[in-house]
């Protein structure tokens, strides 16, 4: 067995005990394509205020520009979807935010990754990444063999759906690459873009960030959400799962066995009128470990009585 052979089989063993579902592994190349459909995308308005989508353009494309030297992306994915559900009377979170911030929990694991790796094969200049930084994760993943990216702009994988946090590690370390994922199985089918509300999916593949929901209640940071969006929002307070929710390939996600994901009782319990009135300080309390203070109180209030505006019509 040759030493990249070795290093390969060490990360995808190393990748499952530490509680990753799926690992994959790409050469570390500058992602050209993906360069030309980013630079239209953001021509067309696409980020709507997500300035920072328009910082590190060539981070983005070239992992060699994050880590000096880089041969390889290791793509890591991490299932969260919950056995639980929410009270379906209640103003609806995205189902990645039941429970603790992802953000601080897998990176911790992609440390630990790290100082595996180092100490099993030496001196390895590598950093970990998991969707906060200038990296492409969706386009790793495909090139890495684990699914393809779908109409609704999510990776899907064949064997579990969509609802996966997608992490990356870049290393300098030669390894054994994976065969790209070449194969499109969403085929005619267009569920999302015709459940989709806001029409944030104009044509398959396509997302026009600044009308999804996600956006418009979490990284839009204006005082208000615009008029043209009432009565289409669903009762989605945070994030928004509908394109997920309505695709095929979801019957077959299984819920996780993350101890540290399980969700936070009072995000599935809390009623509408407990969430209008909460207080900015409860709110710091009792979500200081939740994706969901993102938004801030004050964010989190303002769709909570846009959402209250829908119920009026």
């Amino acid at each position: 067995m040759t030493n990249t052979e070795k290093h390969s089989r060490l990360i995808k063993v190393a990748s499952a005990r530490l509680g990753f579902d799926y690992c994959g592994i790409a050469r570390a190349v500058q992602l050209d394509d993906d360069a030309r459909r980013l630079e239209q995308w953001l021509m067309n308005g696409y980020q709507g205020n997500m300035s920072y989508m328009e910082r590190y353009f060539d981070l983005r494309i070239d992992p060699c520009k994050l880590v000096p030297g880089a041969r390889s992306v290791i793509t890591l994915l991490m299932n969260y979807f919950p056995q639980e559900q929410q009270d379906k009377t209640a103003p609806k979170i995205s189902k990645y935010a039941y429970g603790i911030d992802y953000h601080e929990y897998i990176r911790n694991k992609l440390n630990l990754f790290l100082e595996e790796l180092r100490s099993e094969v030496g001196e390895v200049n590598g950093r970990g990444f998991v969707d906060s930084a200038p990296v492409l994760e969706r386009a790793w993943a495909q090139r890495s063999g684990l699914g393809w990216i779908g109409k609704n702009g999510n990776l899907i994988t064949k064997k579990a759906g969509s609802y996966f946090f997608i992490a990356s590690l870049i290393v300098d370390l030669p390894l054994e690459y994976d065969p790209q994922f070449a194969k499109d199985f969403c085929g005619s089918c267009t569920r999302c873009l015709e459940a989709c509300p806001t029409g944030a999916i104009p044509e398959p593949g396509l997302i026009d960030g600044s009308k999804c929901i996600s956006y418009l209640t979490i990284e839009l940071k204006d005082d208000i959400i615009p008029e043209e969006f009432k009565g289409k929002m669903e009762g989605w307070a945070f994030g928004c799962d509908i394109c997920q929710e309505v695709c095929p390939w979801n019957r077959f996600a299984q819920p996780h066995h993350q101890e540290a994901l399980q969700p936070i009782p009072e995000i599935l319990n809390l009623s509408t009128t407990e969430w209008e009135d909460m207080s900015e300080d409860v709110f710091r309390k009792l979500l200081r470990h939740s994706p969901i203070k993102r938004s801030k109180w004050k964010g989190m209030q303002r769709n909570l009585g846009f959402l209250k505006k829908e119920k009026s019509l």
